[in-house]
């Protein structure tokens, strides 16, 4: 069976609420632990930006799940600087820590001040940084000059079990592009036909034997009105387009952005739950796909109630 896994969004919440949270879910019967890592939230009713690297190993030694967690390598974080956090963590936590890897968002990586480049060579430099990465996990030495610079770097703390570099892809082109060289895929759920297909299209062009994880996004509250509210306080400014979401690059412009969004439209990207049975029953349609992880993440700020009510029906 897909282990079903409990999304900590540091947009959202402390480091120090997560970490009560992470140990709460697994108290409550949940299989693995899943993480973000933001430098600036999508907006100020989020609020939150906690470096996921610092929080994470914390959070491993509180509880004994895996973890994994996406990460943008090349611009905010440097390819070598993630091997070296990835080798550490796995080290530590043999078996149990993964990564996924993705071409990042303007709003946490542009703070640099370096240009924010086209999704071409966003993808270009992520696929430099896959290779730059593995081949030191592999204890190579390495030296590049591309998008990323590496002179001579070289991990002397190994992993006994090297962690799985997966690619985080949103869109069919991305999933078809990541197959031949990625450790696995990371998406999106959304309709069931369309996320089936999506997997497909990965295990055809090279990513046949490779686990796929699936994040699915929800508002859950045992009041319907409340958790449609706090979809549209939380997540309205994640339903813009996808170019804005990669491009915009201060939180201002989410929050300006989202500002005539209307509830309605966060109602339609957003699924809303009361019930935890029909939530229950959501979540049985996603685990019958070709999936490995099913990571549920309830946009919601009244994460302990969910918890609670998922514990109890587990």
């Amino acid at each position: 069976m897909p282990l079903i896994c409990y999304h900590s969004s540091h947009e959202q919440f402390s480091p120090s609420h997560l970490l009560r949270l992470v140990q709460l879910a697994e108290q409550a019967g949940f299989g693995g632990i899943h993480s973000s890592d933001h430098f600036h939230p999508w907006s100020r009713r989020q609020g939150q930006s906690g470096f996921t690297l610092s929080w994470i190993a914390a959070a491993m030694q509180a509880t004994q799940l895996p973890f994994s967690m996406v990460c943008a390598p090349g611009q905010r974080l440097h390819p070598a600087i993630v091997a070296q956090a990835t080798a550490t963590l796995a080290e530590m936590f043999p078996g149990r820590f993964n990564i996924e890897l993705g071409s990042g968002e303007a709003i946490n990586e542009s703070i640099t001040g370096d240009p924010w480049l086209p999704k071409a060579q966003r993808n270009e430099r992520l696929l430099e940084c896959y290779h730059i990465i593995k081949k030191l996990l592999g204890a190579e030495e390495v030296s590049f000059n591309g998008h990323v610079h590496v002179k001579n770097a070289k991990l002397y703390t190994l992993p006994p079990q090297q962690p799985l570099l997966l690619c985080a892809a949103i869109t069919d082109e991305t999933t078809i592009w990541s197959a031949g060289w990625a450790d696995g895929l990371l998406t999106t759920a959304g309709e069931t036909g369309a996320v089936a297909k999506k997997i497909a299209l990965f295990r055809s062009n090279g990513g046949t034997g490779k686990p796929v994880y699936l994040q699915f996004a929800f508002s859950y509250a045992r009041n319907k009105s409340e958790a449609q509210q706090e979809a549209y306080d939380q997540w309205r400014s994640n339903v813009l387009p996808a170019e804005k979401l990669a491009n915009y690059a201060r939180v201002e412009q989410f929050d300006e952005a989202s500002e005539n969004i209307l509830p309605g439209e966060v109602m339609h990207a957003i699924p809303v739950y009361s019930d935890i049975y029909a939530l229950r029953k959501s979540i049985q349609e996603y685990l019958s796909l070709d999936i490995d992880r099913l990571i549920l993440h309830n946009v919601s700020r009244h994460q302990e109630i969910f918890i609670e009510d998922y514990g109890q029906t587990a």
